[in-house]
């Protein structure tokens, strides 16, 4: 199975952190950026993190874990915007602690 060109659609799952993954349907064998091999079976999930990082999950141990929420689109992870900018925030001090102080 071809890591970048699979056929199987992913989904968004959650736990504490956002995932995107998808289930296998056939064995897949792969060599991680730091060198780590990494081996699943029909069933398991190939799990991506938001850095991009992959893993496989255990079938049992992904399905106790993670709660899907809906197929993932291209654009996924979406990066965060501040609300407001650290400078553009005011620092309030109490009447009653300035008065006191």
């Amino acid at each position: 199975m071809n890591v970048r060109k699979a056929s199987v659609t992913w989904k968004i799952y959650r736990t504490r952190f956002l995932i995107k993954a998808r289930q296998l349907t056939q064995p897949l064998l792969f060599v991680d950026a730091l060198g780590r091999e990494h081996r699943g079976l029909p069933g398991d999930y190939l799990v991506e993190s938001s850095d991009g990082a992959r893993r496989i999950a255990p079938r049992l141990i992904f399905e106790d874990v993670y709660v899907a929420m809906g197929p993932a689109d291209e654009r996924w992870p979406v990066p965060l915007k501040p609300t407001a900018e650290l400078s553009a925030t005011k620092r309030r001090v109490s009447t009653r602690s300035a008065a006191t102080a």
